[in-house]
């Protein structure tokens, strides 16, 4: 049996991330802790990477991509903004260590709204919305196993507070083969009626 991609060839893919942002100060302090690792344990891929949340990542044809920023916004225009804050590190053994994220329910709430549209963010079984069940910030990924070691080691008893009011959420896109995301559209946190939004969604 064909997929999508083998039926309808040459229409061009990008790559999505779902995520909320920190405001600038947050993010410095953030960047510099990425600094501070990439000098100690020699991990060059992270450190020029934008501090955020991931809420959701998917592959997509370019010509969807208008019908998931409508859907998404509508989401966006229900949802109130909260509040985030950070508390210490985290880790998966053996190769990620991230920042905690200690307000995790609203979070997970909004993912569970985003989730609605995943028929829309999807291609085929081989390509699959993912969505993110315990939100962080990432510090570095695919470590190898003595870098997370000697990393967890020290980062498990180092601290790190912060917190910032979520009002917004971003879409950024890179097309396939591409290095750099680039961001597609604000989506502001709005905290609308459900009567609303539904005559925006007829409107769309």
């Amino acid at each position: 049996m064909q997929t999508i991609t083998q039926v309808i060839p040459g229409y061009r893919m990008s790559e999505y991330l779902l995520v909320l942002q920190p405001h600038e100060e947050l993010r410095q302090r953030i960047m510099q802790v990425k600094k501070d690792f990439q000098d100690t344990y020699k991990v060059f891929a992270w450190a020029h990477h934008k501090p955020h949340i991931v809420l959701a990542t998917f592959t997509q044809y370019d010509m969807m991509e208008e019908r998931i920023l409508n859907r998404l916004k509508v989401t966006a225009m229900g949802y109130q903004p909260f509040k985030v804050e950070l508390k210490n590190y985290g880790s998966y053994p053996s190769h990620t260590l991230f920042i905690n994220v200690a307000t995790k329910v609203p979070i997970q709430l909004l993912i569970k709204e985003i989730r609605t549209a995943q028929r829309l963010m999807k291609i085929d079984n081989e390509h699959k919305p993912h969505f993110i069940d315990e939100p962080n910030i990432a510090i570095a990924r695919k470590l190898l196993p003595w870098q997370y070691e000697a990393a967890w080691k020290d980062y498990s008893h180092r601290h790190f507070t912060g917190r910032f009011i979520a009002d917004s959420m971003l879409l950024l896109k890179r097309r396939v083969g591409d290095k750099a995301f680039q961001v597609v559209q604000r989506l502001e946190f709005m905290n609308l009626p459900v009567t609303t939004r539904q005559g925006e969604l007829f409107m769309l």
